[in-house]
């Protein structure tokens, strides 16, 4: 028969200490939201046979105001990640590409982790990768990445050195 004390034992689950405060990125000077906009800029760019972005396009993608997405560039170019051309197209600095990349990076491999490891749904996978990408530390990315490639698991497109 067991015992009160058996009951109190902590278990793996309940010895976790729960975050209590905001989760900040700890990968680049930039909030969620600005990821988002160089993610959005970059996967126009690549869709799109002109490879040219606008504010109009990033506003009609994400469904944000004109004035919003405005303000928002503006923030990435005083960062050093864009440069706005008189023409109004959007390019991105070495350093914007970058960080667009590894965003994207992120997200990929989140979205594979969840819905080709642990089987969730394609769209919730998806869904859940687009906050997750934001918040989570290159060093627990690299874990899961490690875990992939010990399973040989990691798709053949994936460089596992861009967070290295």
């Amino acid at each position: 028969m067991s015992s009160t004390k058996d009951l109190e034992k902590p278990t793996p689950l309940t010895s976790l200490e729960a975050v209590s405060t905001p989760v900040r990125t700890d990968h680049n000077d930039i909030a969620e939201s600005g990821e988002t906009y160089l993610e959005t800029i970059l996967l126009i760019r690549d869709r799109t046979q002109s490879r040219l972005v606008r504010a109009v396009d990033i506003a009609n993608e994400l469904g944000f105001s004109k004035p919003s997405v405005s303000r928002a560039l503006g923030q990435l170019k005083e960062k050093g990640y864009i440069h706005i051309e008189a023409s109004g197209a959007i390019i991105f600095t070495p350093k914007g590409q970058e960080q667009a990349e590894k965003i994207f990076f992120r997200h990929r491999i989140i979205t594979y982790f969840l819905r080709d490891v642990l089987n969730v749904p394609a769209k919730l996978a998806e869904h859940d990768a687009c906050r997750m990408e934001h918040v989570i530390s290159d060093e627990t990315l690299i874990h899961i990445i490690d875990y992939l490639q010990e399973r040989n698991m990691l798709p053949e497109e994936v460089d596992p050195e861009i967070f290295k």
